[in-house]
């Protein structure tokens, strides 16, 4: 086995922002190398979830390996310590085997977790915990968010207002440490969280393609994706989850799209409202991404069409790089 660093390519973006596209194509052009595409979409995981997901088709599975999706059941959330956990695995499966992985996604906090590590959570009181779970039962998610704005601004501004859990989390740390959680930013690899040229993979050299579109024509394509996931069976699918027996509260049931469908089927939205609002709350999603993301250096910002003659050239520069 060599004992040279490998590459790493990774490619992320907002929802909606062409990720899927350009990492197939990337994948098929250097086939050579043996690609492996790992997924770094928190919803791609569950085996049940679809549709709604904006899941890679099963011809493009077959055309380039795609691993960790559909390996769990939405039943078995799996969260920013577990995907870790298994995506070194892979990425030591692809060293050992000299294989190129490609890690495709657009959720930041998993992506960090992997590339820079994780702050040390902390053990939280069973006290606190039952508090703050009759809070939430009691008042909904509002009082948390208004807690975490006053005591940890800049944690809160990274978590999308539909992630009840890190939300909960983030509160909970705080009281049982009276610390906000972006402090514990020096345990993170080389210091600063959001530095990805100083990291824990030692066996890789890492490129970042960073998918970023205009606004409005961003909006445009939410827009289309959504009414594309509407007409093709959105809701059906997950009235027959409900109908196999899942309630509707799991986790990744509260995702975007799944959870306004699970609000109109309980009559709390009218039908015709529905598009409307998941494109909403998508683009609300895309915003938190891109604050996210901007954050995170080096990267290259690319228009996965217009830029697509630039992006071919940097990864063949830098893969000539590597080979020297």
């Amino acid at each position: 086995m060599s004992s040279k660093k490998l590459p790493l390519l990774i490619i992320s973006g907002a929802t909606a922002t062409g990720k899927t596209s350009t990492s197939l194509h990337l994948a098929k052009k250097y086939q050579h190398l043996s690609p492996v595409i790992i997924n770094v979409d928190s919803l791609l995981f569950y085996r049940e979830l679809n549709i709604g997901t904006a899941k890679p088709s099963q011809q493009e599975r077959d055309e380039i390996e795609h691993r960790l999706i559909d390996n769990r059941s939405i039943n078995n959330p799996l969260n920013a310590a577990d995907f870790t956990t298994l995506a070194l695995k892979e990425l030591e499966q692809c060293f050992e085997n000299q294989r190129f992985p490609i890690l495709v996604g657009g959720s930041g906090f998993y992506l960090r977790a992997l590339v820079k590590g994780m702050y040390d959570s902390v053990d939280v009181s069973e006290e606190i915990k039952n508090d703050a779970e009759e809070l939430f039962e009691r008042e909904g998610i509002k009082p948390f968010i208004e807690f975490l704005n006053l005591n940890d601004p800049i944690r809160i501004k990274t978590l999308h207002e539909n992630d009840h859990y890190r939300i909960k989390r983030a509160y909970e740390h705080f009281k049982m440490t009276g610390k906000p959680t972006s402090q514990a930013g020096d345990q993170f690899a080389g210091g600063d969280p959001y530095d990805f040229s100083q990291h824990r993979l030692d066996n890789w050299n890492i490129l970042h393609l960073y998918m970023e579109l205009p606004r409005d024509e961003h909006a445009q394509i939410i827009k289309d994706r959504t009414e594309q996931m509407l007409t093709s069976g959105f809701v059906e699918e997950t009235k027959t989850l409900l109908n196999n027996g899942f309630t509707g509260q799991e986790k990744p049931m509260q995702s975007i799209g799944y959870k306004e469908i699970l609000m109109m089927l309980n009559g709390e939205l009218e039908q015709k409202d529905l598009q409307e609002r998941i494109e909403g709350s998508t683009r609300k999603l895309a915003k938190q991404q891109r604050t996210f993301f901007a954050k995170i250096r080096p990267k290259h910002s690319l228009h996965p069409l217009k830029d697509k003659v630039k992006i071919d050239q940097l990864v063949s520069d830098w893969m000539s790089e590597g080979d020297q």
